[in-house]
């Protein structure tokens, strides 16, 4: 059955085409399985909870009939402001409109949360554009920069508010920079969530072609419910594809964790155990609320257009597994800077089991892609990330996270990267092992090697499956390096981090190269430690060799500009000679790299890599390899084209691809 929903009809209708629903969610309350709900373009202040589901052979679809034309948002215009001072106006709001949340007494705030608690989860908007929020009346009127955001100017427009227990108002502040709040379009955020059913195991929705914007969601940490603008809550099967997703406070897409009431922010409440521990316990009560590859994951969110979410444009713990992340346009998230975490990132996943994330266009992020714990099966493939990274000129938040393109933490792998351009001044922070790198361009630096992982033990599962296998600290190493291409395209000094807090000075080296596994052993080195042809092996005396570096693989590799290589590594290419010169540049119709690298590359050749040649990641005993099992050929590259038979480093098949188009301009860019 086709639903039709049109927020311009005369009157609530019955869903019919002549009589159609005023109101996404009554169309969502009604929907079974194979049903359409077409929505026609207009705005939808609502939240659409989807009581129902649809199945792997009968989907639920909502789709907008004019791409992007239906909005569905969590803000509330409000037109009634009064000059209070200056710049400043005020109104009042009857906190009936909150219902049972009031984004305006909630902060932002929980297990990981390492900012200064003094956000809350409102945000009020003057032109779509959101203010900052003042900790005081005086600062909102002062309207001081505010030294930590990326775009400083805009910091100045802010807001305050507070209560009035009294009549039961919240009372909002806003210093608009002279703009007329009457005359121009002011809203405030009002609801939570946008698009998310209120109770799991609705699977197989598919949500296509909305622009959701502006939600009051909650801080998203991995041991707690993790919330979010739009997401399918503990489910299966959902598709989310050709939305425009901006503007949520903290997630703008989840796939995340379910509700657990004894393990929800259990730190933060409670302080008994540790935040890590609690996140073990999620792994594994996560099997008694029914975390298996039957019953959870296997999303597919595509071709989205994600942008100024200040916590993250994808979230997500065990609730995404075997789902694929593709072509998507994941940008400036974090750049207000207003909160500080450990879950910021364009995209942060936990346990991204046999995740795929392939053509996604990542920049003006804190981080690009974060995968924490358990990325086994893990492959980022084909994508491009720049300017994930601090402006120089802004300050570091006390509490906020370092930048990176790609950080792979505290797991055991396997985790592929391959194919993609690392464009920012760090590539890799990888406080982890079982990574593979293949056919990369990599900009910066290799950081945290060896480091970050303290003892904490993490689970490790049955390969492409949810089933947890074990347990284990970090060895580090067991990590591979493939036919990329380092250039040192930033300044190779150690950038240097003060605490606000503390006298504590911290470096994080920007030296780009695999150079930093220079101390840790080749295979042969290391399988000599166990001495296999002895038939009664001691127990005692291999404990060392079992607490030891894993070793590392290296080959086909080229360094430019002063990058540095391996000791060990016997193939490749090391020029100080010649300048590199590298950029990613937007023009109008999309994003064009510009380089000189393949002019240095010459005759220089390297060999076919699959998965034969990439091995088992130790820990799991699992094949780098496709998650159906099957064996991963690198012979093709970024675009798409073939590899032949004769083979050069780097993302491309051959040199002259490096002067097309990487990332096309669309309806959502």
């Amino acid at each position: 059955m086709t639903i039709y929903v049109n927020a311009a009809a005369g009157h609530d209708g019955n869903g019919t085409k002549e009589m159609p629903f005023r109101h996404i969610n009554d169309a969502a309350k009604i929907a079974v399985p194979g049903d359409e709900i077409l929505v026609a373009p207009g705005t939808y202040r609502e939240y659409v909870d989807p009581v129902n589901g649809g199945t792997e052979d009968a989907r639920i679809t909502y789709r907008s009939t004019e791409p992007l034309g239906a909005v569905i948002t969590g803000a509330e215009p409000v037109k009634d402001w009064e000059q209070y001072e200056g710049t400043v106006y005020v109104t009042r709001v009857k906190n009936s409109i909150f219902g049972d949340y009031n984004p305006y007494t909630t902060y932002v705030f929980g297990d990981w949360y390492f900012a200064t608690r003094d956000k809350h989860t409102g945000c009020v908007w003057l032109n779509d554009k959101a203010l900052y929020e003042a900790t005081s009346l005086e600062a909102c009127i002062a309207a001081e920069v505010y030294e930590c955001s990326w775009e400083p100017e805009a910091s100045r427009w802010k807001w305050y508010a507070e209560q009035d227990a009294e009549k039961n108002e919240t009372v909002i502040y806003a210093n608009f920079g002279g703009a007329d709040p009457t005359k121009e379009n002011v809203e405030i955020t009002v609801r939570r969530r946008c698009f998310m059913p209120s109770k799991i195991g609705r699977g197989y929705i598919t949500v296509s072609g909305f622009n959701i914007n502006k939600s009051a969601s909650t801080w998203a940490p991995p041991a707690a419910f993790q919330d979010g603008m739009i997401g399918p809550h503990w489910s299966k099967g959902w598709i989310i594809e050709d939305c425009e997703i901006w503007g949520a406070k903290c997630a703008g897409i989840s796939v995340g964790k379910y509700y657990d009431p004894e393990n929800d922010h259990y730190f933060t409440t409670k302080h008994l155990k540790s935040p890590t521990q609690m996140e073990r316990d999620a792994v594994c009560r996560g099997q008694y609320h029914g975390w298996l590859k039957e019953k959870v994951g296997s999303h597919i969110i595509r071709r989205n257009n994600i942008h100024h979410c200040e916590q993250g444009g994808i979230i997500g713990r065990m609730g995404g597994v075997f789902s694929i992340i593709e072509d998507n346009h994941v940008h400036h998230i974090n750049n207000m800077m207003e909160l500080g975490g450990a879950e910021i990132a364009g995209i942060k996943m936990h346990a991204a089991i046999d995740v795929t994330y392939r053509r996604n266009h990542i920049h003006h992020c804190t981080m690009g892609i974060w995968n924490d714990w358990e990325a086994q099966g893990t492959r980022i493939t084909g994508n491009i990330l720049h300017d994930n990274q601090k402006p120089a000129f802004a300050k570091q938040l006390s509490g906020g996270m370092t930048c990176q393109d790609i950080f792979v933490e505290v797991g055991h792998g396997p985790t592929l990267i391959d194919n993609n351009l690392l464009l920012s001044d760090v590539s890799l922070r990888i406080a982890t092992e079982g990574v593979a790198m293949v056919h990369n361009i990599i900009c910066g630096a290799l950081t945290y090697v060896g480091e970050g992982t303290g003892d904490r033990y993490t689970p490790y599962h049955m390969p492409h499956r949810t089933e947890v296998q074990g347990f284990m600290t970090f060895l580090h190493g067991d990590n591979r390096f493939y036919n990329n291409i380092f250039i040192q395209k930033y300044s190779a000094e150690d950038f240097v981090m003060r605490s606000d807090s503390t006298d504590r000075v911290s470096k994080e080296n920007r030296q780009v190269g695999t150079y930093c596994w220079d101390e840790y052993p080749t295979y042969d080195e290391w399988i000599a430690q166990f001495d296999l042809d002895n038939e009664i092996p001691n127990m005692m005396g291999l404990a060392r060799a079992h607490y030891s570096h894993l070793p590392v693989w290296c080959d086909g590799n080229v360094y430019f500009n002063g990058a540095k290589a391996w000791k060990k590594e016997k193939h490749n290419i090391v020029d100080n000679d010649n300048h590199v010169d590298i950029d990613i540049v937007e023009k109008e119709d999309g994003w064009y790299l510009e380089t000189n690298v393949y002019d240095f590359i010459g005759d220089f050749r390297c060999d076919l890599i699959d998965s034969d040649v990439l091995g088992y990641a130790f820990e799991p005993n699992q094949r780098f390899e496709n998650p159906d099992g099957t064996a991963i050929t690198f012979n093709s590259d970024y675009l798409g084209e073939h590899r032949g038979v004769s083979i050069i480093p780097g993302p491309f098949a051959c040199a002259s691809e490096a002067g097309l188009k990487m990332y096309g301009a669309n309806l959502n860019d």
